[in-house]
């Protein structure tokens, strides 16, 4: 389900793409994380995910599975790491069901196929929670060290998103230790520290470089790792993306209202950013690196299809469907309405929900199951520890999404871990027997949670289907209806009919899952199906024409989605003046001014949703526009964001004598 069909990923996430392509061309791009070859601006991630995705584009040249490779390994890796944590403590049958409920999690499916961060994100910090395991059962106090290291490292994966685990560990930590208090203060103080000091490590690597020596840090407002951290990747998630726009995005359900606001500024912004620009490429950078071969088509097998051949748009969904393409909403950043409920809303339920009813009914069903009569109510076991350590993966984030204002669909991977387990344990703590009577009253009570689990999971994911499956809906109530019936009536053959039961219950999400995958889908952002932005060659070919040895950057424009396409086809620079969505101060006028004059920029493009600041209003005013039958521009080539040759869109010729 991850690795199929992955030849067919294209240039999956355009963004990182052009990120993983340049900084496959020089060392400073690669310890920078730097979108462009150049060397000009960085991606708005840090860059140890992408570090991984370029050391398969090394080894094995630049392909749409090579670029994919690392999150599929990373994604089977979370499975595996599912049952490790899981068998130890539930035994055998928890774990097996716990991991196939990961794999069969659909968000888990589609991040796993594409070079977004959040797989390889998932499997560190999964991988910190199996080492805190272990420290806490052998009694290692620098195990814990390394468990927050982890952490740390997960941090720049993708920064703060990281540190949503951390309630769970410490409590976790707390509650199972078998330490004396001293020591277990020691040793949280400890891996606390462990934890800033990896976290920390890059981020201030960076910031104390001198900003004419390295790339402007894409997507912060002062040209800081540490503000990209704690303010586009933190605050902001949380209360609203407004760097450089004072508004939020299109398509982000804030407001019950409905009513958003474009990321757009309406006037010039004010100009500032680097003291020198970048300096220009970095030696070696003009040549693609040998391990950045294109090869031929041949069939579509991996071995000779190259990126460059690959097609530019995804496939469709599976036929029969009813309605739209699985997600509703517009925007790339449409999460549904912030509140109680929004987990259960069209544009999430889908791809992260299937089994919630069934993981809540099991957070209660498994701890009830292994509450022990003779230790106080506050004296836990470890089963009961090990739930509250699922638990506190699975509440404190739910709230999170259900309230936070910035973010893509695609980031709810982080419940897909504690939904996995705890589902599971609802299962088999329902199976649990009385071994007395004074147990008879608990089993009895773990069967009525089974049952409503099974129950309510069944009419949720009914009411899901019912938009694109009618029929799907009606087989998923009836069929499980039947089975609780028949284990109610055939006591003997209890297990069959609930593997029965749990089996219609894996129909819808386990289809949801393979749709990535018979599509042979790797899109930007997972949970919308768009397609990747499309490039023109006879611009290419009337950019190289024109531009000379002396040009640094094929093009400058606005934002990431336009020049990711252009940088991952030509290897060439291409400058974002205002980052991902536009919206940047990487660069002053002044500065921007100087770069035309000495030949560096030759070209701007700007595009319908163009940005209207300092830059851009110069441009306008002073540069020469070209005829789009120049370049064979025209609006059928714009078959995605950022594509040339529309006819709302305009390539400036700017002069260095303005």
């Amino acid at each position: 389900m991850y690795g199929w069909n992955i030849w067919e990923a294209g240039s999956a996430n355009d963004f990182y793409t052009a990120a993983i392509v340049s900084m496959s061309k020089s060392w400073h791009n690669f310890w920078y994380a730097s979108f462009d070859p150049a060397g000009f601006i960085t991606v708005d991630k840090p860059p140890v995910a992408l570090w991984f995705m370029v050391i398969c584009v090394k080894i094995f040249g630049l392909h749409g599975w090579s670029i994919v490779l690392s999150s599929v390994l990373f994604g089977i890796g979370s499975v595996y790491l599912i049952y490790k944590m899981v068998k130890p403590t539930f035994g055998p049958l928890t774990a097996r069901i716990a991991a196939f409920f990961m794999t069969i999690t659909p968000i888990v499916v589609a991040d796993s196929r594409t070079n977004n961060m959040d797989a390889t994100l998932v499997f560190f910090l999964l991988l910190a929670g199996w080492v805190l395991q272990r420290a806490v059962r052998k009694r290692r106090g620098w195990l814990v060290l390394v468990s927050f290291a982890l952490v740390g490292v997960a941090f720049n994966i993708k920064m703060l998103q990281a540190y949503m685990v951390l309630p769970a560990m410490y409590l976790y930590y707390w509650v199972a230790s078998r330490q004396n208090w001293k020591r277990v203060l020691t040793q949280t103080v400890l891996g606390t520290l462990a934890l800033a000091v990896v976290s920390l490590s890059w981020p201030l690597a960076v910031d104390s470089t001198s900003k004419s020596m390295r790339p402007y840090i894409g997507s912060s407002s002062t040209n800081s790792v540490l503000n990209l951290a704690f303010g586009y990747n933190g605050t902001q998630r949380l209360f609203g993306q407004t760097t450089g726009t004072g508004g939020t995005f299109s398509g982000m359900g804030t407001k019950a209202s409905g009513k958003t606001k474009t990321g757009a500024p309406t006037g010039g912004t004010k100009q500032g950013g680097m003291k020198k620009p970048a300096g220009g490429a970095p030696t070696g950078q003009a040549k693609p690196t040998s391990g950045m071969k294109k090869g031929t088509t041949n069939g579509g097998k991996p071995s000779g299809k190259s990126l460059s051949s690959m097609p530019k748009t995804t496939k469709g969904r599976p036929t029969g469907m009813k309605g739209g393409a699985g997600q509703g909403g517009n925007g790339i950043f449409n999460v549904g309405t912030a509140g109680v409920t929004r987990l259960f809303q069209t544009a999430l339920r889908r791809q992260i929900s299937w089994f919630l009813p069934l993981a809540l009914f099991g957070m209660v069903a498994a701890y009830l199951a292994a509450y022990d009569r003779k230790k106080k109510w506050w004296q836990t076991n470890r089963k009961q520890q090990d739930v509250l350590y699922w638990a506190g993966g699975l509440i404190p984030v739910g709230a999170f999404f259900s309230v936070a204002n910035f973010f893509h669909p695609y980031y709810t991977i982080m419940l897909a871990p504690p939904l996995a387990v705890l589902a599971a344990l609802a299962i088999t703590s329902g199976l649990k027997k009385a071994t007395s009577k004074r147990d008879d009253k608990r089993a009895r009570w773990l069967r009525y949670l089974l049952f409503m689990g099974l129950g309510t999971t069944a009419c949720l994911q009914s009411y899901y289907v019912w938009a694109y499956y009618p029929w799907l809906s009606l087989v998923i109530l009836i069929l499980t209806a039947v089975a609780l019936v028949m284990m109610t009536l055939i006591p003997a053959k209890e297990r069959l009919f609930l593997t029965l039961g749990v089996g219609f219950l894996c129909l819808a999400p386990g289809f949801w899952a393979l749709t990535p995958t018979i599509s042979g889908e790797s899109a930007a952002v997972p949970t919308t199906g768009l397609g990747t932005g499309t490039v023109s060659t006879q611009l290419i070919k009337y950019l190289k024409q024109h531009n000379d040895k002396s040009t640094t950057y094929l093009f400058a424009t606005t934002d990431s989605n336009t020049a990711a396409p252009y940088i991952i086809k030509t290897g060439q620079a291409v400058m974002t003046i205002g980052g991902y969505n536009g919206t940047d101060n990487a660069i002053s006028l002044k500065k921007f001014k100087q770069l035309v004059k000495d030949g560096k920029v030759k070209y701007f493009y700007i595009s319908s949703h163009t940005n209207n600041n300092a830059i851009v209003k110069w441009v306008k005013k002073y540069g020469t526009k070209v005829s789009a039958s120049a370049y064979g521009g025209t609006s059928s080539q714009t078959k995605g964001v950022g594509a040339m040759g529309s006819t709302n869109a305009t390539l400036y010729r700017l002069s260095a004598s303005k």
